[in-house]
């Protein structure tokens, strides 16, 4: 491509005082992406992600993680440890299926960390990306991801996301809810901020809170000799019982 025809995309894509075209930013635009075709693979899926990266820059809707989705090996994509939600065998095979069949339609919600990408919502899409064979060789061992904002910093803040997404969805067990709360307690959220930010009423962040708490009290408990023996029955006792019958 020309050192003016390059120069032209970028007037546009930061701005200026001079308005090019739209049928010349299009046909430049083009012209450009024609030379992908001689890349090999890696470098054509990075070139694309900048170029897409570019134009999100530029777009009314660079405030949405939707707008820029990239695509990256499915090796950089790694699990969360705090997702409640599970999906069965039989409803994995269906997506599976879906995703053989419509293809991604959905990206997959991550979190940039220092050694690449967390899932934050889509982790059985990330599953069956990595784990199908079919799927996996469609997509060139990539995975499509939309990340979230950057001020999204703390840990609290992407369980905050993975919940809503899981809520909005009506999916997520109870017991992995529980300890979800009893964490960001931990992490000092008051329930009026876990309430707004999981989307839950205060009767629900207290049954959720309640739950575990029960549950870590009798964690390292044992029951009493005297609790044994109020329960035991001895053989004289059931003889006793067979008399009476």
């Amino acid at each position: 491509m020309a050192l003016a025809e390059s120069a032209a995309i970028h007037h546009f894509l930061v701005g200026g005082d001079d308005a090019t075209p739209t049928s010349e930013i299009i046909e430049l635009m083009r012209e450009t992406l024609a030379l992908l075709a001689r890349m090999p693979m890696a470098e054509r899926v990075t070139t694309l992600n900048e170029i897409r990266y570019d134009l999100h820059l530029a777009s009314p809707f660079s405030e949405e993680p939707v707008d820029y989705v990239r695509w990256v090996v499915a090796e950089e994509v790694g699990a969360n440890d705090y997702n409640p939600n599970t999906v069965a065998p039989p409803e994995m095979k269906l997506l599976e299926l879906s995703i053989l069949s419509d293809g991604y339609t959905q990206p997959i919600v991550a979190w940039e960390v220092e050694d690449g990408y967390e899932v934050v919502d889509g982790f059985h899409r990330n599953r069956v990306g990595r784990e199908s064979p079919e799927v996996r060789e469609r997509v060139h061992g990539y995975l499509p991801l939309a990340v979230i904002r950057e001020d999204r910093e703390d840990r609290g803040d992407r369980i905050a996301a993975t919940i809503r997404h899981n809520r909005a969805r009506g999916k997520h067990r109870i017991d992995g809810m529980s300890d979800i709360v009893v964490e960001l307690k931990r992490r000092n959220w008051s329930d009026a901020k876990i309430g707004k930010q999981l989307g839950m009423d205060p009767d629900e962040v207290l049954r959720l809170s309640q739950i575990s708490g029960l549950a870590e009290m009798f964690a390292d408990g044992s029951f009493s000799e005297a609790w044994e023996a109020d329960l035991a029955v001895t053989i004289d006792d059931t003889d006793d019982l067979a008399d009476e019958e």
